[in-house]
């Protein structure tokens, strides 16, 4: 996957609709899997994948 497909965690959880803190509670309690994690323990979210994790239809 490029890394252009992937975001930041606050672009990500803007993406869904919630604060960037409840995504990274989402993956320490297990409900998500960032696609990478950087070396500085930042994450990398491809979007589609995390909306298919918690069970959200993709947006065409």
């Amino acid at each position: 996957m490029p890394p252009s497909d992937l975001v930041s965690t606050p672009e990500a959880a803007k993406a869904l609709g919630v604060s960037p803190r409840t995504l990274q509670r989402y993956v320490t309690q297990g409900l998500v899997t960032p696609e990478i994690t950087l070396p500085s323990g930042q994450y990398r979210w491809n979007v589609a994948k995390l909306r298919r994790q918690i069970g959200i239809a993709d947006e065409d």
